[in-house]
């Protein structure tokens, strides 16, 4: 049994090579904004939802991404808009959001 229900994790590399990261698109604070909000609904926790920062993920040209556990839904993101979309449809409904899939 997994401790999570779901387990996100934010790609939040930054390159000192100046080569596209997932940085470069506000990533910190989209992640920030969505551990707030997955704490403010009541949905972290323990048999809940986890969301931490990751390292390289190796697929920058295709940033920002986070990705849930346990299916390994890989996501692109651009704001807080669709984090609500990734909340609501993948996390509390159990679909994937497929116009956001990578």
């Amino acid at each position: 049994m997994n401790h999570y229900k779901y387990h996100i994790f934010f790609c939040l590399n930054q390159r000192e090579n100046g080569e596209q990261c997932c940085s470069d698109f506000n990533a910190e604070a989209i992640f920030t904004y969505m551990k707030k909000k997955v704490k403010s609904m009541g949905l972290n926790g323990p048999g809940n939802v986890r969301v931490n920062r990751g390292g390289c993920f190796d697929r920058c040209h295709e940033g920002p991404l986070l990705v849930i556990y346990p299916e390994a839904i890989w996501y692109q993101y651009i704001d807080e808009s669709d984090i609500d979309e990734i909340i609501n449809q993948h996390i509390i409904q159990g679909n994937i959001v497929k116009r956001l899939a990578v």
